[in-house]
């Protein structure tokens, strides 16, 4: 996904929202969960990955519990400068409500210290991401794996890897 499906959403001056330029943290890795107030309450996971926010919806939130499988449904990449945002989206807006941080930190590409090291691009194409979270409330391993079947295109579990 592109950042022109985030800005293709979203009315520049209408919400409190970044409006989607490119941009990079120092030393990139960064990740955010947002709790996000909108029609249903559900937890938004993003992880910095060339420039942008990589995005997901959880409707449960992640677990730490290894025994649950989270859905976790792609959804538009969002720009870096998303990361800090809090605040609320007016109604009659896309994703109107309110968005706070749940958790932040950085995080690693575990594949990337492989024998047959992965970027995080070669591993989102293979349909399996795994990375280590260091955050206030997310710590260890969790792997995103990609559902296959019609329909599950933007399909994805979230899973805490036994550490």
């Amino acid at each position: 996904m592109s950042l022109e499906d985030y800005r293709r959403k979203r009315r520049v001056g209408g919400t409190p929202e970044p409006p989607g330029e490119e941009a990079a943290s120092p030393g990139g890795r960064l990740f955010v969960v947002h709790e996000h107030h909108a029609r249903r309450l559900h937890y938004d996971l993003r992880l910095e990955v060339e420039g942008v926010l990589w995005s997901w919806a959880v409707p449960k939130g992640p677990s730490s519990s290894p025994a649950d499988k989270r859905l976790a449904v792609e959804v538009e990449d969002h720009p870096l400068g998303y990361a800090d945002f809090e605040g609320t989206i007016p109604e009659g807006q896309y994703g109107a409500g309110t968005v706070a941080i749940w958790d932040s930190g950085r995080y690693d590409n575990i594949l990337a210290e492989k024998e047959e090291p992965l970027t995080m691009a070669e591993a989102k194409a293979q349909g399996r991401l795994e990375v280590r979270f260091h955050g206030r409330r997310l710590k260890g391993g969790y792997a995103l794996v990609k559902m296959r079947g019609p329909g599950r295109e933007k399909d994805w579990l979230l899973i805490k890897m036994r550490d």
